[in-house]
């Protein structure tokens, strides 16, 4: 049909947790992942910047700015791309992350990409569950699950991402539409959604 497949661009980070959140996409025929990997740049031509789970999102941030994918992020965000952030690639998109406590490694906080109008702070509970969830935007029905440390408020989460069976709202989606993310894994297995 002569269309370009959707370039969807993953920074392999250092600490990634949950590579497999990417199957899905990865296995679509007008999709094309792009891992990125240390020392080469997120590629100018990506439709889509899609920062993926940490175990570590302090240490991982600082990976990311070490490899300059921060400004290739803010660029492409500046030609009319869009991001997507899961778990700690969420936290990553707001404006600060803090770990008081040294939950993930050393006690410590940094700013976030500023990307989306939230603050996270990591703390001690973990949560851990299965979800079901609706799509805000298309209204299309997901299955996945939260595991994470960490609590996500800000501006931006009053368009939330998804809005979960219980009627809770998960993640937080820019002013323009563009940056959006949840904590949910597994959200790209549900065919109508992807």
């Amino acid at each position: 049909d002569g269309r370009k497949p959707i370039r969807v661009a993953v920074p392999r980070l250092a600490r990634i947790a949950n590579f497999d959140d990417l199957d899905p996409l990865a296995a679509e025929a007008d999709v094309r992942v792009i891992v990125i990997e240390e020392g080469s740049p997120i590629p100018g031509d990506a439709d889509v910047v899609l920062l993926p789970g940490s175990k570590a999102t302090l240490a991982d941030l600082a990976f990311l700015r070490n490899q300059g994918w921060d400004v290739d992020i803010r660029a492409h965000v500046r030609r009319g791309g869009r991001v997507v952030g899961l778990c700690g690639g969420y936290q990553m998109l707001g404006r600060r992350v803090r770990d008081p406590d040294g939950v993930e490694g050393d006690q410590g906080e940094a700013p976030g990409l500023g990307l989306l109008d939230v603050e996270t702070v990591i703390t001690g509970d973990k949560t851990l569950e299965d979800v079901e969830a609706v799509d805000a935007a298309s209204g299309e029905a997901v299955n996945g699950f939260e595991m994470h440390m960490g609590l996500t408020e800000g501006a931006d989460r009053a368009r939330p991402w998804m809005t979960l069976a219980d009627g809770r709202h998960e993640g937080a989606v820019s002013p323009d539409g563009r940056v959006m993310g949840c904590y949910l894994h597994g959200l790209f297995a549900a065919d109508g959604f992807r």
